[in-house]
């Protein structure tokens, strides 16, 4: 089986999970966050929206330098639930679409993680992939769900029933 194969199931199933935890933003709190140390609930939804770029950055790159890394002259947030689940949408299906077709031998490629002349890493781009797509995303979700918890809001099914809703 090519690699492929096995990333794009994963990558589809942990995409609609996301989806139907951001779906569940409440409109009007976007600017809440349960610790000062910790990011707003708009800024860790819109950090889920925008991973799908890191999976467009590590499949059609070799490298990325953290320190030429910048926002676009004007950038301003979403500030809505339609607007983050947009970038959402964009993004993880840029992602995908960058994902399709792509040969074991290019998943094996090396990928390089850098900020100016310091490495943090080197590894093969499936690597890259599951860790710094995937595995991402799967970590700010749960920390998502732990946001939205505390604002009461019912969490949707992820990995089997949530608490708010009936077994399936």
């Amino acid at each position: 089986m090519a690699l492929v194969d096995a990333l794009l199931p994963e990558f589809d199933h942990e995409v609609a999970a996301t989806r139907r935890l951001l779906a569940r933003l409440p409109e009007g709190q976007l600017e809440w966050q349960p610790h000062p140390k910790s990011m707003t609930l708009g800024s860790l939804a819109m950090h889920l929206s925008e991973l799908g770029s890191w999976g467009q950055e590590t499949l059609n790159s070799a490298a990325v330098d953290l320190e030429t890394m910048t926002r676009p002259a004007g950038y301003v947030p979403p500030a809505t639930r339609a607007a983050i689940l947009d970038v959402f949408e964009q993004k993880m299906a840029g992602a995908r679409a960058v994902l399709v077709g792509k040969t074991d031998a290019e998943l094996m490629a090396p990928w390089t993680l850098r900020r100016g002349a310091q490495e943090f890493f080197t590894m093969p781009k499936a690597s890259c992939w599951r860790t710094f797509v995937m595995n991402h995303l799967i970590h700010h979700r749960g920390q998502l769900t732990v946001y939205l918890r505390q604002l009461d809001v019912p969490l949707p099914s992820i990995y089997g029933p949530s608490a708010d809703e009936q077994p399936f």
